[in-house]
């Protein structure tokens, strides 16, 4: 079996299958439970279904930013591979968070939405990470890169970095108090967006650097053609 075959048939179907997981848990325990106060969903089943979907929506958002930088400590290019992947789903996820807010919570009052979205910061940072978030989904397919050639395309993928800030923002407002868990999700999003920087800025002092070799190396050049010339 091919490397190339077994990303395709292997690796790809084990990660889309786990990502399933959450969901499905959530589905048997809403399934099979009572929905009572002492129930697996404690005493606001809806609340719980509802940080359920959000905390696997931000899980799904680091371990896509956490492609890039593993692929770069690893040396593993494979690992773009399952990027796209994992991005969609951290979408799917915040689709039901939303939904399950929109529908469970509110029940569809649109305009207790529309106040809850003034008036609550937090929900007005959430809904701002899915208006980011939305035009990457989107825009994710290979139709999609060709129609906005791959310099539009890199420059519109990188909301994804002020969205998974304004997850993790949305994440600490949403608990009530200072929580390790919020500050964890924050920690690492910060590591892996400094990773960025970091490798960003090397290039950079990479690229100058090669840059002013190539000017010395031409004036060095053009110097000894001076000093070959005949006078005149």
């Amino acid at each position: 079996m091919t490397r190339e075959t077994a990303i395709r048939w292997v690796a790809k179907p084990i990660v889309f299958t786990s990502a399933l997981l959450p969901l499905v848990w959530l589905a048997w325990v809403v399934a099979t439970s009572d929905l009572g106060p002492k129930g697996p969903l404690g005493a606001n089943p809806i609340e719980y279904v509802n940080r359920h979907l959000g905390d696997w929506a931000i899980r799904f958002l680091l371990m896509a930013l956490a492609v890039t930088p593993l692929r770069g400590i690893t040396g593993w290019a494979q690992l773009t591979r399952f990027r796209r992947m994992l991005g969609l789903f951290a979408f799917f996820y915040v689709c039901l968070h939303m939904s399950s807010y929109i529908g469970l919570d509110q029940f569809f009052d649109w305009r207790a939405i529309w106040k809850d979205i003034v008036k609550r910061n937090y929900i007005t940072v959430g809904m701002l990470t899915f208006v980011m978030l939305l035009p990457l989904a989107i825009t994710s397919t290979k139709g999609m890169v060709k129609r906005l050639g791959g310099q539009r395309w890199t420059k519109l993928h990188r909301l994804v970095y002020p969205a998974g800030i304004a997850a993790c923002f949305h994440f600490y407002m949403m608990r009530k108090g200072v929580q390790l868990e919020p500050i964890v999700y924050a920690l690492i999003c910060a590591a892996l967006l400094g990773y960025r920087i970091a490798a960003h800025l090397k290039k950079k002092a990479a690229r100058t650097a090669k840059g002013a070799a190539t000017r010395v190396a031409a004036d060095a050049s053009r110097d000894r053609g001076k000093a070959g010339a005949p006078a005149s």
